[in-house]
């Protein structure tokens, strides 16, 4: 394993095939790997994996489900807490279901796994990474092949599942060339990563053909891992900033996410369903991310039972009213 370097890396999905072979590679590199699992069991099995395959004393496992914006909040609370800095933030979320689903906070949960989440997280991380060593902000995605309908972002109507995961691809565009905007100047490079057809669990819900072709054409997870430690940690890549990447190259994204009022436009919206300016008491509803994490938790984090906004059926009040 190579020597210890300061950097402080995290990593979220660690219990896909993808995200864990990043964190391996992370690891490698001898700097302190903050993984981010939803499932405590899955989430301990992949520590030890990589304790395996690096050695490396200097893994952090943290529960957290991306999905839920509550969970990303005790998340952040965590690391800003226990952290002095962050120098890369890779957000590794790729979720797909064939059938419209709802998460605990309300919204179609590919958007809110996919684009909701790493929007809400990275937000409350970012005063960690303006103090990193020329920190990195890498979202992992892949080209959508449809525009982002802003009258219908939850996918209300005539739900379509290849629809529904291509806008959440398409605001991931749009979140990094915004975020890259107003981060200008602040030393911290944001980019959008396309890391190709990887074999992963995100083809686990599609039909049984796709499924044969996607494994039949697809890298391998340590391959695609690799080329996006490399953006992560290459020196070419210092001073690169909203770009959208795959295979270390610059690729042209489509027009509608290059257009600064679809920028903004999303920008605000998100704003608005995740809170994402309120710094108040946070917690998991479920209460699992909040239990395993005690000895980690800082003054402020409240258990569901403790506050007084939740009513009886677990469902926040002040998460209502949009």
């Amino acid at each position: 394993m190579n020597t210890v370097n300061p950097n402080i890396f995290m990593v979220t999905d660690v219990t896909s095939r993808l995200g864990k072979a990043i964190a391996i590679e992370l690891a490698k590199t001898g700097g302190r790997v903050i993984i981010v699992a939803a499932d405590g069991e899955r989430g301990a099995k992949v520590e030890r994996e990589i304790w395996l395959a690096t050695e490396s004393p200097n893994i952090d496992l943290q529960l957290a489900d991306i999905a839920n914006l509550s969970s990303v909040r005790n998340l952040a609370d965590i690391v800003n807490i226990k952290y002095p800095r962050l120098d890369v933030l890779i957000n590794n979320s790729r979720v797909y279901t064939r059938q419209r689903t709802l998460t605990v906070n309300g919204y179609e949960k590919m958007f809110a796994a996919n684009h909701l989440g790493p929007y809400l997280l990275t937000r409350l991380l970012l005063d960690r990474l303006v103090e990193g060593y020329s920190a990195r902000i890498i979202n992992l995605t892949a080209p959508p092949t449809s525009n982002l309908d802003f009258d219908d972002l939850q996918q209300e109507h005539r739900f379509n599942s290849m629809k529904a995961l291509n806008a959440s691809r398409m605001a991931n565009l749009l979140f990094t060339f915004e975020l890259a905007r107003r981060l200008e100047n602040s030393g911290v490079m944001v980019n959008a990563l396309y890391p190709g057809l990887v074999r992963s669990e995100i083809h686990s819900d599609a039909l049984a053909l796709i499924r044969f072709f996607a494994w039949l054409f697809a890298f391998s997870p340590p391959e695609a891992a690799q080329e996006i430690v490399r953006v992560a940690v290459g020196p070419e890549y210092r001073f690169m900033q909203g770009k959208f990447l795959h295979r270390g190259e610059e690729i042209e994204p489509p027009a509608f996410a290059l257009d600064p009022e679809n920028q903004q436009r999303l920008w605000e919206i998100s704003s608005k369903l995740t809170d994402a300016s309120i710094q108040d008491p946070v917690y998991d509803p479920t209460g699992s991310v909040a239990l395993y994490n005690n000895r980690d938790l800082p003054p402020g984090l409240i258990r569901p039972e403790d506050d007084p906004a939740v009513e009886e059926n677990g469902v926040l009040k002040r998460e209502q009213k949009f």
